[in-house]
């Protein structure tokens, strides 16, 4: 019987090394029997790995082997059944015997940061999956149990303590035909709203890059009225929620047409033309015929040019150098009441005094008028750095609500309210543990709240992909709030939530 490939080539290495002189005739020898020694192990070490490459090769081949019917299959077993006999180890080298055989499972598709999964990539196109979803603990029992507006009506809280699967976004995106035309497709569900007009959305958006400096897209997207809708999520300190601040004057997603693009390696923009505020749970018969939604948002990264994944709060990423981001927002809309979202609606956006009351409710000022319609303009001014795993980040909010449409009378010809958020943090272990503290404030024509958070947030696998964050949240009559969120409309005291996050 033939000696197997590698005991052959052993057999001729240690021949080929008796022919060399020993090491008493130091003339005629080059190498010392160290350095044989080291050439022979070098060698077995890579006859090794060779033969456990072949028995991987074969298992995998035996595999395929299953799905492969009739006379092909047994014609490929034939063709395989040979290559053991050279490719295993002998059983005279206990050095290879012993060695544990690692197998390697077929694989296939690719995972990129940014992308998730790459499902297919050709020449006609690419499709990536990506998801976002959480469960989340909440104790809201820390609440007051009831919450009087500025015009002394009571409201009994329904405060919650429960656990709920909260959320589950899948995304499919990527580019078909020319790698300039993208698409995205989405499945947004808030299992917390079960019931609710909009529970389940099903959207997305197509667009075309022309060049660095313009891309023009039209869909459902969310109106960039302050840096939490200008698509930084989910790279959040707080998951899926904002401060109060930000939660009162933002606007949402809505449908419309929008344009994004970079005006210099440090500077980049988007501008969105859409139906309204904001449009989840709005059908289209219920929307006006002005389409006369604008919002806007520039952007300067003037130190590095960049300020993270989707330049999200935080500094997970541990920048060496000063990273440092400024930037404007404008928003107007001209509202309607018929066109308003769910109060319950994930993600909706309601126009409210600053004690919570919405204008286009019944009756708002106690005065036997409604509103009809209203001019909503809001500008957010913010600003930011991140340095070795710390982060400062603030904004400020002004916003005017104006051009009342009434039925019967108001008290006001205009409401003007603005505020600010903080947020900040530090990676208290590289990739690991992050820390963090966030605080915002509404000065309101009718109330002034404000809210604190601390938080910390675990990343078990030393990924941002996969976290466990826990929060206490202290509230002071917040002006916000609904069932996908952890602040209760009127809340009064301490909420704690622990959430476990798979963003990919």
């Amino acid at each position: 019987m033939n000696k197997p490939l590698w005991g052959v080539a052993l057999a001729c290495s240690l021949a080929l090394a008796g022919l060399v002189s020993p090491a008493s005739s130091a003339g005629e020898s080059q190498l010392s029997v160290e350095e044989e020694i080291r050439q022979l192990q070098a060698l077995r070490n890579e006859l090794e790995r060779k033969t456990r490459e072949f028995d991987q090769r074969i298992k995998a081949l035996e595999a395929r082997l299953q799905d492969m019917p009739g006379e092909g299959a047994d014609a490929a077993q034939q063709s395989v059944t040979v290559v053991p006999a050279l490719a295993s180890a002998p059983e005279e080298t206990p050095a290879v015997a012993g060695i544990a055989e690692e197998e390697a499972p077929e694989t296939w598709g690719r995972f990129e940061p940014g992308k998730g999964f790459v499902l297919a990539r050709t020449d006609m196109g690419e499709l990536d999956f990506s998801a976002f979803t959480y469960a989340r603990y909440l104790n809201q029992k820390g609440l007051d149990s009831t919450y009087t507006d500025a015009f002394g009506r009571t409201t009994t809280l329904d405060l919650r303590n429960d656990i709920q699967f909260q959320k589950l976004t899948m995304n499919f995106k990527g580019w078909l035909f020319d790698p300039k035309f993208r698409y995205l497709f989405y499945t947004w569900t808030a299992n917390t709203s079960q019931g609710d007009g909009a529970q389940v959305v099903v959207a997305g958006n197509l667009g075309y890059q022309f060049d660095e400096a313009f891309s023009l897209y039209a869909g459902i997207g969310a109106l960039p009225s302050t840096r939490s809708t200008n698509y930084t999520f989910p790279n959040w300190l707080k998951n899926d929620h904002r401060t109060i601040a930000d939660e009162f004057f933002r606007g949402s997603y809505t449908t419309g047409l929008w344009a994004s693009g970079a005006l210099s390696p440090t500077v980049g923009y988007r501008a969105m033309i859409g139906n309204n505020l904001s449009q989840l749970g709005v059908n289209a018969v219920q929307l006006d015929n002005e389409l006369n939604t604008f919002s806007g948002a520039l952007w300067w990264m003037p130190t590095t040019g960049e300020y993270g994944p989707g330049q999200g709060f935080g500094d997970y990423e541990y920048h060496e150098e000063v990273a440092t981001l400024f930037g404007v927002h404008f928003t107007h809309s001209r509202e309607d009441a018929q066109g308003q979202s769910e109060v319950e609606g994930f993600e909706n956006s309601q126009i409210r005094l600053s004690d919570g009351t919405r204008i286009f409710s019944e009756d708002p000022f106690l005065t036997g008028g409604n509103v009809r319609k209203a001019t909503y303009e809001m500008l957010a001014l913010n600003a930011g750095f991140k340095y070795r795993g710390l982060s400062l980040e603030g904004e400020y909010y002004y916003r005017k609500v104006d051009d009342f449409v009434v039925i019967g009378e108001i008290p006001v010809t205009e409401l003007e309210d603005q505020g600010f958020q903080l947020q900040g943090s530090a990676m208290l272990i590289p990739k690991v543990l992050q820390g963090y503290a966030a605080y915002s404030y509404i000065d309101g024509e009718y109330g002034n709240p404000s809210d604190v958070s601390l938080g910390l947030n675990y990343f078990p696998m030393s990924r941002r992909e996969l976290r466990l964050g826990v929060q206490a949240l202290r509230l002071n009559d917040s002006p916000v709030g609904y069932s996908s969120v952890p602040m209760a409309l009127g809340g009064n005291g301490w909420v704690f939530s622990t959430d476990v996050i798979l963003a990919f």
